[in-house]
């Protein structure tokens, strides 16, 4: 499936603005985050890793999930695919992945008038 694979960070904007709107800029790392994703149908497992600490979400598209932040903090949403594009409502922001080309491309976008958008590129590995 499209999304299946393992990805390395390449580049990001906005990390620490969005940190910071969201209360995690004491959650900075320059550690590069690995993805590893496995899509069956549309089921999807989503792992994420840094030397010292890895989180993960299992969820189905179209079904309501329990999910965790990054922090851990559980939380339930509905998964929604539009095309090739997932959408993940967080809590403290909207979250979207796709796949352009070989690279997996992340936004979190915070609402609001101080709204942020995080974007992060991963490539394949």
């Amino acid at each position: 499936m499209a999304f299946t694979g393992k990805y390395e960070l390449e580049s990001q904007e906005n990390y620490e603005e969005f940190l910071e709107v969201i209360g995690l800029l004491q959650a900075k790392t320059d550690d590069k985050v690995i993805t590893e994703l496995v899509q069956d149908g549309n089921n999807f497992t989503w792992k994420q890793s840094i030397p010292s600490r890895t989180w993960s979400n299992t969820f189905s598209v179209g079904q309501e999930c329990e999910l965790a932040t990054m922090t851990g903090a559980k939380f339930k949403a509905v998964v929604t695919m539009e095309g090739s594009k997932i959408s993940i409502p967080f809590p403290q922001y909207n979250f979207t992945a796709e796949i352009i080309g070989d690279k997996l491309v992340m936004n979190c976008i915070t609402p609001g008038e101080k709204g942020v958008t995080f974007k992060r590129v991963s490539k394949r590995i």
